[in-house]
């Protein structure tokens, strides 16, 4: 990789401590070779799917059409074949970016995959899915992708206790974020027990930015008056308060004495960064939240509108994340029930993914019926 190349933009959040990760992925940006060209001249050093990139990947094309005849062909349902020609993808993007992993020693260089989401509310087929998932896509640089829901904690701990890489997604608060860092650090504590090498175990914690916004200014709007000019501060102020826990805990002893074993921190990282208001500037959730460390995970649109002209705010810190907590407690003091937008967020972004999934799941059974004539 050639640094010259690339953006001088991307280059600053990149020097800044963000790893730029493409929230998107398709058989298209591969063969075309355009992920390749965002690795070279936009910083990209990793790749994030979920059920809702999936679709809109497969949905609509037909690069995908011989395999799925194939896999049909072979005897496969709908739900094997949808598990492998997303595996094929995610295996082929590995192996484009398996020289970022290699140079990075682990830390870059990753691909997502996300466990069923139908599954969120269970635990071990989720840790049984992780596991399989893999397996199935058997490259270093896969990082297995579990819902911070309730019954995803255990599993994330479990996951990890197997040496097995994890992003953790959909976190939209910081109480549940503690949870989460909770259930790495005694993933590692266990892998450890395991005998597994701790500083090949990576994890990420995908804290939701946009999606807070949305629901939040819907309520200070709703409220009026001084409320609704709070608007358009709570996600940023979210995050930053995120990464002041990020700080404490892998400031402390408990963290030390893994980290004298070999492990590594868990990054936060910002999801749903893609502006939703045209009133916020739409670069607002990088600029805001520049870290050190920290992964930003971008859609494609994110990623030329920073490329063109983002203008990177001051580095997060234990001081930001002190004026962020009195932002959220003045929001609350407004007559916002944080808990309950977290609460709904979560509800909200499971279903939204189960539907993405259950809707790949038609698109790929209508292929297979046509194929068939």
């Amino acid at each position: 990789m050639n640094d010259q190349q690339q953006n001088p933009r991307t280059q600053s959040l990149s020097e800044a401590g963000v790893s730029i990760w493409l929230d998107d992925l398709s058989r298209q940006a591969m063969t075309s070779g355009d992920l390749a060209e965002l690795i070279a001249t936009r910083n990209v050093v990793g790749v994030t799917t979920n059920p809702s990139i999936f679709q809109s990947a497969i949905a609509g094309v037909s690069v995908y059409d011989e395999d799925i005849a194939r896999l049909a062909g072979e005897g496969k349902d709908v739900e094997a074949v949808v598990e492998a020609v997303t595996t094929d993808d995610v295996r082929s993007a590995c192996d484009l970016l398996q020289e970022l992993y290699e140079s990075t020693d682990g830390y870059d260089g990753r691909v997502s995959i996300e466990v069923d989401p139908r599954l969120a509310h269970e635990t071990e087929a989720t840790i049984e899915q992780a596991e399989r998932l893999h397996g199935i896509v058997g490259r270093e640089n896969v990082m297995i992708k579990i819902p911070a829901t309730e019954a995803g904690l255990p599993a994330i701990t479990a996951t990890l206790a197997k040496g097995i890489s994890v992003n953790v997604t959909l976190i939209f608060s910081v109480a549940r974020y503690l949870e989460v860092i909770e259930a790495y650090l005694t993933g590692l504590e266990q892998a450890a027990e395991n005998g597994h090498d701790l500083s090949r175990i990576h994890s990420v914690a995908s804290f939701f930015v946009s999606r807070v916004d949305t629901e939040i200014d819907k309520r200070l709007e709703d409220l009026g008056g001084e409320a609704a000019v709070m608007r358009g501060s709570a996600g940023v102020a979210n995050a930053q308060a995120a990464f002041g826990e990020y700080l404490e805990a892998f400031g402390s002893e408990r963290f030390t004495a893994l980290k004298a074993k070999g492990a590594n921190v868990q990054r936060p990282l910002w999801a749903s960064t893609g502006v939703k208001n045209p009133e916020y500037p739409d670069t607002l959730y990088v600029d805001s939240l520049v870290a050190d460390p920290c992964v930003n995970t971008m859609p494609g649109t994110t990623l030329d509108a920073v490329a063109d002209h983002s203008e990177p705010g001051a580095p997060l810190s234990a001081e930001s994340a002190e004026s962020a907590e009195q932002v959220l407690e003045r929001i609350a003091d407004a007559g916002v029930d944080l808990a309950d937008v977290f609460a709904l967020l979560e509800r909200e972004g499971v279903d939204k993914f189960e539907k993405s999934w259950e809707e790949l799941l038609s698109t790929v059974s209508a292929t297979i019926d046509d194929t068939r004539g």
